[in-house]
């Protein structure tokens, strides 16, 4: 059983054997190719969400109604990225074995891919919907094949062709597109084609792992991250994929790429805040 974390994200303090949602942080980004600081977007979340109220006018839910715990941030090796996703997918394993709904608080991207290892053990047929600027598709980058942007590519030699949906993907190597259209369901720029997916998704009962790199959000909305891409979609297009994303089986989920430090205002982790606090909600039935 996981022990109570001393701040925890607003209304999210209930306790662990009631809960169906854990929270748990990963504040790691030792492969950032560009600007670093992710691995301080989980406390950010937690510490700045008490700007927020816990009810939702976008959902007319409060998450005062349910019992959401958040088992705080893990200690993880800056300096060893492949004992940081051990315990990673350890944390997410623990979660997924108590029956409970993992949902992990990057840090950079490349954490999802610990987390994933351990959902898709018991959802052998598991989908993943990706919401992203970067279509993180390489086979390695500078040599390093775990780095965050190589997390889809890691992720699809779990999973094989057809069950990674991307969406807003803006960027990347010339190669990682080609790739993308032999082995992944790719949207560019945009939100197109969710709704059709979403709704066969829904019908069939297939199990979903939700993953929202948050620099999908246009940098004049989200300028709080490393690799920001202009081009991206409005926080209200977010939302409402997020709610369509959430009526399907959705068995695991994340976010991620919060640099907190690079965006003075505090905008960046405010966006963060209610995308989390939506997201939660979303999920809460």
């Amino acid at each position: 059983m996981l022990k109570p974390n001393i701040e925890t994200f607003i209304g999210c303090d209930g306790n662990y054997e009631n809960s169906e949602i854990v929270l748990f942080g990963a504040p790691f980004d030792s492969t950032t190719s560009f600007r670093p600081g992710a691995r301080f977007g989980p406390s950010a979340i937690r510490h700045e969400s008490f700007g927020l109220e816990t009810y939702s006018p976008y959902q007319n839910k409060d998450l005062c109604d349910y019992s959401v715990f958040d088992s705080g941030d893990l200690e993880l090796c800056f300096g060893r990225t492949e004992l940081a996703l051990v315990d990673i997918e350890k944390r997410a394993a623990q979660i997924i074995e108590d029956g409970k709904f993992p949902l992990l608080i990057g840090g950079e991207h490349l954490v999802t891919l610990a987390s994933v290892k351990a959902v898709i053990k018991k959802y052998p047929d598991l989908h993943i919907i990706h919401f992203d600027a970067h279509a993180d598709l390489r086979s390695d980058y500078l040599g390093a094949e775990l780095s965050h942007a190589c997390v889809m590519r890691r992720i699809y030699n779990l999973t094989g062709d057809g069950r990674i949906h991307q969406f807003c993907i803006r960027s990347g190597d010339r190669s990682e597109f080609q790739f993308a259209k032999e082995h992944t369901d790719m949207t560019l720029f945009n939100l197109k084609g969710l709704d059709n997916l979403t709704e066969k998704l829904k019908k069939s009962g297939i199990p979903v792992y939700f993953t929202i790199d948050l620099d999908c959000l246009d940098p004049s909305v989200f300028p709080g991250t490393g690799t920001p891409e202009a081009g991206g979609i409005t926080f209200a297009e977010l939302l409402e994929a997020i709610f369509k994303v959430c009526g399907t089986k959705v068995v695991g989920a994340d976010i991620n790429e919060l640099a907190p430090s690079l965006d003075n205002s505090g905008v960046s982790t405010a966006t963060a805040c209610k995308v989390l606090r939506e997201l939660i909600l979303a999920l809460s039935k």
